[in-house]
């Protein structure tokens, strides 16, 4: 495991020695992996992980009608796709594509799901967005509240993966918070937990990477 002294100390370091900017930049951590077969689907890390101190700008879009959609606008969700727009969306692959890069979190009526899967399934699918689907009269409010404080972790077939953890607006207790939480769920689904990190970097997006183990 991880000791939470480094994570803090390497946090406080990238802070610091990050060029000054106007804008909040955002915190990433790089984590390298080894002894792990990513070939086999079966090793590969698909995890929706909710922090302890979230940050607000991550993007949800909610896919349906009627009820769902009143909720979405109640909890200022990013952007609602009704049954056309998926289907004009299915035909405009550039815009698709970007929607599927832009927004991290999709909701989606349940009975959409065939929809989705049919125009929008190869934009969300390999980007490891497709839908959370949502049955009929289930409240969409608190899933979207909790994602909003949420990161994706999802590693494909590489051994190396990046997470966003917070910004350079956040204190550094917070982030190393974050970065702690991210890695203990990590460590929990690798076979060999903690062996099978190899390294793990902080940064925030244009300053250094500080090496966190």
């Amino acid at each position: 495991m991880v000791d939470k002294t480094s994570i803090q100390n390497a946090v406080k370091a990238a802070l610091e020695t990050a060029p000054e900017r106007k804008f909040k930049e955002s915190v990433d951590i790089t984590v390298n992996l080894r002894n792990i077969d990513m070939s086999q689907p079966k090793n590969r890390i698909d995890e929706t992980i909710l922090l302890p101190h979230g940050f607000d700008n991550v993007k949800i879009a909610v896919l349906g009608k009627g009820d769902i959609t009143t909720q979405a606008k109640e909890v200022d969700v990013d952007l609602i796709i009704g049954p056309e727009e998926i289907e004009r969306l299915g035909g405009e692959p550039r815009e698709a594509r970007k929607v599927a890069e832009e927004y991290r979190f999709f909701l989606a009526e349940t009975a959409m799901m065939p929809l989705v899967g049919r125009y929008l399934g190869v934009r969300l699918g390999p980007r490891g967005r497709m839908p959370m689907p949502v049955p009929q009269g289930m409240d969409i409010r608190p899933i979207v509240q909790r994602l909003r404080s949420s990161v994706k972790v999802r590693t494909k077939d590489k051994k190396v993966f990046h997470a966003k953890v917070g910004t350079s607006g956040m204190d550094s207790e917070q982030i190393a918070e974050n970065i702690d939480t991210v890695l203990r769920r990590v460590e929990s689904v690798l076979e060999s937990g903690t062996m099978n990190i190899h390294s793990v970097y902080v940064k925030t997006t244009m300053g250094p990477a500080v090496r966190v183990i």
